[in-house]
């Protein structure tokens, strides 16, 4: 069973989310188990301070070290610490599956002008950033990285087939779907679908993705061409 461990200053952001869909079911069928946990609990005065002004003066709170390092270590010495943090390295489906694999994640959610350099220096395995671009804090990005590592434990998907075309997965994004119906005000689904030739429909999906990705992400068909050379 994975276990992901979430430092925050706000574990109530996580509640809903926690409940719902796919999140829910794998933690009730113990594939997962995911708690959040307030930084708070960890501070050592009475205002239960997490964070303070930055040495040097400028805008912001910076979270503060003591609370973080408690914490984590509280949580388990061999766990896998991941610091969400807009200097991270982009979040891709390839670091998903290896975060996938490993037994135990603590996830810190980084808050204000980010968290103490010593935390990243003496504490932290790995750096993620989802994007750029800023949010109020680490708490939605360390949502993101949940679903999309969550998913690829196995047994959480009902059909474990469904990862293996998907979008990134296989270095293009995915080909187009339809269900029913077979027209819709005039818009018909392509007759391939409907051929019964197995064959002919993988060529057509392939062929679709290879033109999907050259239209919206020419970029992932480099970067797949830089890594077979």
């Amino acid at each position: 069973m994975l276990t992901i461990d979430i430092v925050t200053l706000f574990p109530g952001f996580f509640e809903s989310p926690l409940e719902e869909s796919l999140l829910e079911k794998a933690q009730a069928k113990k594939l997962v188990k995911i708690r959040a946990h307030d930084l708070r609990e960890w501070t050592q005065d009475r205002h239960k301070t997490a964070d303070d002004k930055p040495f040097g003066g400028g805008a912001g709170m910076v979270l503060k070290p003591e609370p973080i390092f408690e914490c984590v270590e509280s949580l388990g010495k061999k766990a896998w610490v991941v610091l969400l943090d807009p200097q991270g390295e982009p979040m891709s489906q390839k670091i998903a599956g290896k975060l996938a694999k490993k037994k135990h994640l603590i996830l810190i959610a980084g808050h204000y002008e980010g968290v103490d350099q010593r935390v990243k220096d003496h504490l932290v395995d790995q750096e993620i950033s989802v994007g750029d671009f800023i949010t109020m804090g680490g708490e939605a990005p360390a949502l993101c990285l949940i679903e999309a590592v969550t998913r690829l434990v196995p047994g959480v998907l009902g059909n474990a087939a469904s990862v293996e075309s998907e979008s990134f997965q296989t270095g293009m994004l995915e080909h187009p779907h339809y269900t029913r119906p077979r027209e819709y005000r005039g818009w018909k689904v392509p007759d391939v679908l409907f051929s019964g030739d197995h064959k002919e429909v993988d060529l057509w999906r392939y062929n679709e993705a290879d033109r999907v990705t050259r239209q919206k992400r020419p970029d992932l068909l480099q970067s797949s061409s830089r890594r077979t050379q």
